[in-house]
């Protein structure tokens, strides 16, 4: 199960989320030995911080826009 970093940053938003409640599924569902629930368990944080890496990306391309469209408005108008 192990993934390189360079696939893991190439995983889009929706893949690395289906993937995680996946492992998620799998460790609250048990069954697994010792070896594969921590196998699993490291994969989720990796899964999660590329999870977190979208979100903050989307929050700063958001906060830009909100900030530009800010600006705009509080420009005097020029004739």
């Amino acid at each position: 199960m192990a993934t390189t970093k360079t696939a893991d940053e190439a995983l889009g938003y929706e893949q690395a989320r289906d993937e995680l409640i996946e492992v998620v599924r799998r460790l609250e569902t048990g069954g697994t030995s010792l070896e594969e629930s921590l196998a699993l368990w490291e994969r989720g944080e990796e899964l999660a911080k590329v999870c977190r890496r979208w979100l903050d990306g989307a929050r700063a391309r958001l906060d830009a826009a909100l900030a530009q469209e800010g600006d705009g408005e509080a420009a005097p108008e020029e004739e």
